[in-house]
């Protein structure tokens, strides 16, 4: 029999009510000191351990607890700050690490922060480190030491979770007017690695977690090769460590013959996004070495079907050598996931809060796993009342649409071209627009200002009527129009102070779309964001923007309002979505309720609409092979919502 472990890769670092956001703000403004700041995070790493360990997990990860980024954590622990900060770093650490983060201006300095980017492919953005020629790396935190401690002082079994090197520098940018780039400085950068695990190793760790979810892209084999090995070669020399190498976000693919063949002592296999590199791991992962199966998805928020993870998860058991060890883990971290579902009993319905499964509930999901390869009697009944919520959201009413589905079947090449070639339209949009040769316009929405955002509180408090609100927002957006044409702009917008978020607003509007209480993720550093999600067949049951078009028309006789629309992809992208069916099956019943729109909007006078897709590159897969698939359906919903 395997010998079986639970764990997660990462936990949400935020907390149940966004505690962290609060502390940190509060630091920022002065309202909190650094020493109720460092308080008050660690009893909030303590909380969450404490959660994981009450579901069971066998072990905890430490070091994925961050005030700012987890990226940001890794360069500031190994030297890498730049010039900018290297004088505030000189006076407070803090200071100079959260400036990294989000810039700093007072009045004795004015330095702007990392340049932000996507983590991945994923909704989290991550701070870039930027290496420079002359970099000197050299060991400035002991943050992921520290918090090991902490954790073992309260008696886990903790993992403490690193950034690999490769990965840290695969991400990096070199600083301006640099000539080497930042993977040419590993051979620098490694022994301060192998400082660090060192004094992990002296503390008492057993197992670190190395994550390297480089190795999910397309890499050129020669180069990472190389510095993968050189690196694991290196670190396989401390004595007493073992390392878990993870990768997740996609399947390993062509890099699983690289990654099976490093000195580490375990692999990691996200077998939601990766489940093809299921076989090809099981023969090529050497039998003295831990599988990590991560069989519960950390990036979504449905219920696993845990059958259905059990029976892969037997599969892997039963390929490993007896008495080899397989851990059940979570695909990723779940960072991406919200915290708690306790929030939304009593604002979900009881049958759609069924169907959904968020950081601890996940963590449950992998302890029941694992408790059922081992002995399935002591969860069947927690195995039943997984397999009845599943069938509830399989076999309900609520999320299959048959008029949806049945006018998505129906479209043609038709539906995808306009009705007439583009020098035609321009000839005819020429005349009716009547627009000077270099039109100016702006992108679409105004400052939310302080009494917008009033307005929309005492909306909803009960505090205003809909007639007053409506009438609040009529003004707003008649002096909007009033200052663009004052100020000579060509092709006004309205404004869209009725939203408070270009996906938001739009799912507010949509069938098949619900909203959770506190369903918060972070975006990045304090910022969380809380997406709709996509249960069911999406359609329009009714005009969304054409009232308040029309409105905005109004205030304007001799210039054009645009309609202002956010286009499926961005719509998708944002969102939590249904897991059910292929996601361009979802993003083209969007882009039909947004063609219906357009129409519309056309009938209501509307000459110009503007559609937003700023989503539409971050949907890119991360394996190059797999870009064709996705811009054809992803261009081609964009068609068909501007087609009609």
């Amino acid at each position: 029999m395997s010998v079986i472990k639970s764990t997660i890769l990462g936990f949400p670092r935020m907390g149940s009510d966004r505690q962290l956001k609060k502390l940190v703000e509060g630091f920022w403004s002065g309202k909190v000191s650094e020493a109720e700041l460092a308080e008050g995070s660690k009893n909030l790493r303590a909380e969450h351990w404490a959660l994981q360990t009450s579901y069971g997990l066998t072990e905890v990860p430490v070091g994925d607890f961050s005030y700012y980024d987890h990226v940001l954590d890794a360069a500031y622990a190994v030297g890498i700050i730049p010039e900018r900060y290297q004088e505030l770093n000189k006076d407070s650490g803090i200071q100079a690490y959260f400036a990294m983060g989000r810039g700093l201006q007072n009045k004795s300095v004015d330095v702007r922060s990392l340049e932000m980017k996507k983590w991945f492919d994923t909704n989290y953005h991550f701070m870039v480190p930027e290496v420079a020629d002359n970099q000197q790396f050299t060991l400035n935190s002991t943050k992921v030491v520290n918090e090991f401690k902490e954790a073992t002082a309260l008696g886990y079994t903790a993992r403490p979770v690193i950034l690999g090197p490769v990965t840290l520098l695969a991400l990096s940018k070199a600083t301006k007017g640099s000539t080497s780039k930042p993977l040419d400085h590993l051979s620098a950068l490694i022994p301060v690695y192998i400082e660090l695990l060192q004094q992990l190793a002296a503390a008492g760790a057993e197992w670190v977690q190395v994550d390297e979810p480089i190795l999910s892209l397309d890499l050129d084999a020669a180069v990472y090769t190389a510095a993968f090995s050189q690196a694991y070669t290196e670190f396989a020399k401390v004595d007493g460590l073992k390392y878990l190498l993870t990768s997740y976000f996609d399947r390993l693919g062509d890099n699983l013959t690289l990654a099976a063949a490093l000195p580490v002592h375990g692999i990691h296999l996200d077998l939601v996004r990766g489940a093809s590199d299921l076989d090809a791991a099981l023969a090529a992962i050497p039998a003295d070495k831990v599988v990590s199966v991560g069989l519960i998805n950390g990036r979504n928020i449905w219920k696993a079907n845990l059958e259905q993870q059990l029976a892969v998860l037997n599969k892997v058991i039963s390929a490993r050598a007896s008495g080899a060890a397989v851990w059940v883990n979570s695909s990723c971290s779940l960072l991406h996931s919200p915290h708690s579902l306790k929030p939304e009993a009593g604002h979900l319905d009881e049958e759609t809060l069924g169907w959904l499964s968020f950081a601890e509930e996940k963590i449950e999901e992998v302890a029941i796993l694992a408790a059922a390869a081992a002995d399935r009697s002591s969860v069947e009944r927690q195995l039943q009342s997984n397999t009845a919520k599943v069938l509830s959201r399989q076999q309900s009413e609520r999320i299959t649409r048959p008029e949806v589905q049945k006018r998505l079947a129906a479209l043609n090449e038709t539906f995808y071209s306009r009705q007439a070639p583009f020098t035609e339209r321009q000839q005819v949009q020429r005349v009716a627009l009547n627009l000077p040769l270099f039109p100016t316009t702006t992108i679409g929405s105004f400052p939310q200002t302080a009494e917008v955002r009033k307005a929309r509180a005492q909306f909803r408090k009960g505090s205003l009527t809909k007639a007053e609100y409506e009438e609040f927002l009529d003004i707003e957006t008649r002096k909007c129009i009033e200052w663009q044409d004052k100020a000579g702009l060509d092709v006004l917008v309205h404004g869209e102070f009725e939203r408070t978020d270009m996906v938001e607003f739009f799912g507010e509007n949509l069938e098949g779309f619900v909203f959770t209480k506190k369903g918060w993720v972070q975006s990045y550093g304090s910022r969380c964001v809380k997406p709709p999600v996509i249960f069911g067949d999406v359609s329009r049951p009714k005009p969304m923007t054409v009232d308040v078009a029309r409105f905005a028309q109004s205030c304007s006789p001799n210039k054009p309002v645009k309609g202002m629309l956010t286009g499926p992809v961005t719509i998708l992208q944002w969102s939590f979505v249904r897991d059910d069916q292929p996601r361009s099956q979802t993003a083209g019943q969007i882009a039909l309720a947004i063609r219906d729109e357009v129409v519309d909007l056309e009938a209501a006078g509307i000459k110009v609409i503007q559609v937003d897709e700023p989503a539409i590159r971050e949907g890119l897969p991360l394996r190059k092979t797999d870009y064709d698939a996705y811009l054809k359906w992803s261009v081609d919903v964009f068609r068909l919502a501007t087609t009609g």
